[in-house]
């Protein structure tokens, strides 16, 4: 995982030094999130949510509902959020300028 964070890290700084942040290169990171760092994310968060839920059948009181539920639904919650946040807003910006580019071309 390493390498491949390494290599993402710097594709991000890559793509971040210029004077003026251009659509493209929002884009460029929002997708570069999507495909390589969310995905890695996710793995790490099911692999805690499962460790917790695993640990809640021993725990009792407060730490039961805390491992079993609490920790799950928010871990998989901010998740869910911030995926779809993030997809929304690409289609919704390459569909933006699928309509700019048509509107110069008819101009």
């Amino acid at each position: 995982m390493g390498s491949k964070w390494v290599e993402v890290r710097d594709s991000l700084v890559d793509v971040l030094k210029v004077d003026e942040v251009t659509e493209a290169a929002k884009q460029q990171v929002t997708s570069a999130i999507l495909s390589e760092v969310l995905p890695a994310v996710e793995n790490a968060a099911d692999a805690f949510v499962t460790a917790t839920r695993e640990q809640s059948k021993t725990e009792t009181g407060w730490n039961k509902w805390r491992d079993g539920i609490v920790l799950p639904l928010i871990i998989s919650g901010v998740l869910y959020a911030m995926k779809t946040v993030l997809e929304k807003t690409v289609s919704n910006t390459a569909g933006a300028a699928t309509m700019e580019t048509s509107n110069a071309v008819t101009a």
